[in-house]
C-alpha cells in the first residue's frame, strides 16, 4: 500500500530503539508533523495538537503547502489559535499512515511493508513519539496542549506521562477511556475490514484491496460522527431521482444512502486498512482508569496542568458529553483550574471539524486567558 503524505510535510526521527507500550520496540521509526507562526526566544508560545484517527498533520495551509487544512477555520492569523501568537504544531499520529510510520511503512528489518507484524499500538505510543517532536523542537513546556476526538485521549496520555510538559490543555471531544458503544462501534468496523475476503489476513495491495470491508468501516464511523438530528434536518426522507434498476432492488434509494456511499468511497483509497484496524484498536484499549486501581476520575487527578478546558458537543454518541464533563472533573481534582462548556450543536462528535461559530469562540476565549 501508498503511504498517503502531503506536501510540505516535515519529519522527527523517533529514538532508536523506540519501546512500545504492549511490547516490541521499532526501529528507524519517524512522525510526520507540521508547524505554523514563530517560536519565540523563550521557547514559550508552543501549542501541540494531537488529532484523531484519520487526519494528516496538515491542520492549516502554510507556506510550504497552500491547501487547506483540516482546521483551517480554527487555526492560523486572527482565527481562533492565533498563529500572529501561537507557534503551532500538529503531529501525524504514530501508527497513521499520513507519513509518521506504522503498519503500511516498510519494516526496516525485512525491506517489506509492516502489515501485521507491525508491535501492539497503543495511545501511550502516539503520545511518547509526539512528545518527541515537542522535545526535538527545543520547546521544553508546552503553553497549551489540544486534543481533539482520539487525539483528547492522546493528549491525557501525554500529561499523564509526562508531568510538567504543558501548562494549559484544551480537551476537546475527547475522553479518558473507551467506552462500550464506542467500542461496540469500533469493532464491527474492524470485523468488516477483517472479513472481506480481500483483506486476507493484512495481505493485500492496490489492485486487491478490500475496498468493500473499508466502505462498511467507514460507513459505520461516519454514521456516528454526527447526531440523528443532523442527519434528520440534512436529509429527513427524500429518495434519490433515479429509480431502482429491476436488477438491482435492495440498492441505494434514499439521499443519506447515497450520501454515505460517496463519503466512504472518497475515503477508501486514502486511509490504510491495517493503519484504521491499528488505530482504533488503540482507543479501545485506552483507560486511564488503569493507573489508579481502576478508577477513572483518580486517573485524571493524577495529571497535573494549570489550566484546563473540556468541550464537547450534546449529541455527540461517540464521545459523549459527559465525557468531557469528567475529564474537567478530575483535572479538578488534581489541582487544575479547570471548566467544562457542553455545546449546543446539532452535529454531534464531528461539531469540532464543522460548527467553528460554537467551538471557535469556546477555544479562543480560553487561550485569550493565557
Amino acid at each position: 500500500m501508498t503511504e498517503f503524505i502531503p506536501p510540505g510535510t516535515r519529519y522527527h526521527p523517533l529514538s532508536s530503539p523506540f519501546p512500545m507500550k504492549r511490547g516490541g520496540q521499532l526501529i528507524g521509526a519517524r512522525v510526520a508533523y507540521e508547524t505554523w507562526g514563530t517560536l519565540d526566544a523563550q521557547a514559550g508560545n508552543a501549542i501541540l495538537i494531537v488529532t484523531g484517527l484519520s487526519p494528516d498533520a496538515h491542520a492549516a495551509s502554510n507556506p510550504d503547502n497552500p491547501a487547506a487544512g483540516w482546521w483551517e477555520a480554527m487555526l492560523g492569523p486572527g482565527k481562533p489559535i492565533d498563529t500572529d501568537r501561537w507557534f503551532v504544531v500538529c503531529v501525524n499520529s504514530l501508527g497513521s499512515c499520513k507519513g509518521s510510520t506504522g503498519p503500511a511503512s516498510i519494516d526496516p528489518a525485512t525491506g517489506e511493508l509492516y502489515r501485521l507484524r507491525f508491535p501492539k499500538l497503543s495511545i501511550e505510543d502516539v503520545a511518547n513519539a509526539a512528545v518527541e517532536v515537542v522535545r526535538a523542537l527545543g520547546i521544553n513546556e508546552l503553553a497549551c496542549l489540544v486534543g481533539n476526538s482520539m487525539g483528547g485521549m492522546t493528549a491525557l496520555a501525554i500529561l499523564l506521562q509526562h508531568p510538567g510538559i504543558a501548562r494549559a490543555h484544551i480537551n476537546i471531544s475527547g475522553s479518558a477511556q473507551a467506552l462500550p458503544f464506542s467500542i461496540a462501534i469500533r469493532s464491527l468496523q474492524r470485523e468488516a475490514i477483517r472479513l472481506d475476503p480481500n483483506w486476507n489476513g493484512g495481505n493485500y495491495d492496490e489492485d486487491v484491496y478490500p475496498e468493500s470491508g473499508m466502505r462498511m468501516a467507514r460507513k459505520l464511523g461516519v454514521i456516528t460522527y454526527r447526531s440523528a438530528l443532523e442527519w434528520d434536518g440534512r436529509f429527513g426522507r427524500v429518495r434519490l431521482d433515479s429509480e431502482q434498476s429491476a436488477d438491482d432492488p435492495f440498492g441505494l434509494e434514499f439521499q443519506v444512502e447515497s450520501y454515505l456511499e460517496g463519503h466512504a468511497r472518497r475515503f477508501v483509497r486514502h486511509f490504510d486498512p491495517n493503519c484504521y484496524l491499528y488505530l482504533g484498536r488503540s482507543m479501545d484499549w485506552f483507560d486511564l482508569a488503569e493507573y489508579a486501581d481502576g478508577d477513572v476520575l483518580a486517573g485524571l487527578a493524577k495529571i497535573r496542568v494549570g489550566k484546563a478546558l473540556a468541550i464537547g458537543a450534546n449529541t455527540d454518541i461517540l464521545f459523549p458529553v459527559q465525557q468531557q464533563e469528567q475529564i474537567a472533573e478530575g483535572l479538578r481534582a488534581g489541582g487544575a483550574e479547570a471548566s467544562f462548556i457542553g455545546l449546543d450543536s446539532p452535529q454531534g462528535h464531528d461539531a469540532f471539524l464543522v460548527d467553528f461559530a460554537r467551538f471557535g469562540p469556546a477555544v479562543r476565549g480560553f487561550l485569550d486567558t493565557l
